[in-house]
């Protein structure tokens, strides 16, 4: 079979003409722009959920339960009744959450809207984030030397009692203190 021969500059020009080609394909529509109605009235709908609480959830609990509980999700409840907090606990802090239950709730009800939690569901298991570290005060420096303390007492004996004469004993010792170490 013989091929035939390629058209040339004028012949390939005429051949576009007349044949029409696809028009370019569109691009899809952003996504935002139509989904944002949706999300807006599903949050309105049903909150934000626990994802709002994790951004937040040190100034509700306090620092030392933040690192051992999360927030895992907000259980609604029937008939318009106040759902439940499902928090992951680490260990033994159960007891403090049962214990602290009441003023949780209350701090729930300042973020979230009055009734929106009324009870909390403890589960205890692994945190997904560990515990960050606790960060260690440096050990304080170790009490002065009876010789020392006696000079310091002698030096302020003339003082009379009270409220200067303590606060230049306690000056007297950070400033000995710190001459030693």
């Amino acid at each position: 079979m013989a091929r035939r021969p390629l058209p040339t500059a004028e012949e390939a020009l005429a051949i576009l003409r007349q044949r029409r080609t696809r028009p370019p394909v569109r691009p899809p529509p952003p996504a935002g722009k139509n989904l944002a109605p949706l999300l807006k009235a599903l949050e309105e709908k049903y909150g934000q959920g626990p994802a709002a609480l994790k951004t937040r959830w040190k100034e509700i609990v306090g620092e030392t339960l933040a690192r051992r509980t999360e927030p895992v999700r907000i259980i609604k409840g029937r008939n318009g009744a106040g759902g439940a907090l499902e928090l992951r606990v680490d260990g033994p802090v159960a007891s403090l959450i049962q214990h602290q239950a009441p003023q949780i709730t209350a701090r729930l009800d300042m973020l979230l809207g009055k009734g929106t939690v009324t009870r909390l569901r403890i589960v205890q298991g692994p945190l997904s984030v560990p515990p960050a570290p606790v960060v260690t005060r440096p050990r304080r420096k170790p009490p002065l030397d009876a010789a020392l303390e006696r000079q310091l007492t002698e030096g302020l004996a003339d003082q009379p009692d009270g409220g200067l004469k303590d606060a230049l004993m306690k000056l007297g010792r950070g400033v000995l203190r710190s001459e030693q170490g």
